[in-house]
């Protein structure tokens, strides 16, 4: 299962990097294969797994507010592993 999150503080001064790091942090330590860029956070595993990293990187961007959101997007599909680098490649070779 592959999670797309992006994760925020409302409320709180223009940037959000510091309550966004934190986030990052939470989903690097958590051991799944993860990949950030400008907009969200990609997390692979199994549901359970993926859920808690989730919730704790909301949890820890709660820690800079009292409102946050959550954008989530999730492709769930059994049985297959290695999907956050395996969609890419197969798109690339259709480019090629």
């Amino acid at each position: 299962m592959l999670v797309a999150f992006s994760v925020s503080p409302l409320g709180s001064s223009e940037s959000v990097s510091a309550a966004v790091a934190d986030a990052v942090r939470v989903v690097r330590e958590s051991g799944l294969a993860n990949r950030t860029d400008a907009m969200f956070t990609t997390v692979e595993g199994e549901w359970d797994e993926v859920m808690d990293v989730v919730k704790h990187a909301t949890e820890a961007v709660a820690a800079h507010g009292g409102r946050v959101s959550l954008v989530l997007k999730a492709d769930i599909r059994p049985g297959r592993t290695g999907e956050l680098d395996g969609k890419v490649q197969r798109l690339e070779s259709h480019l090629a």
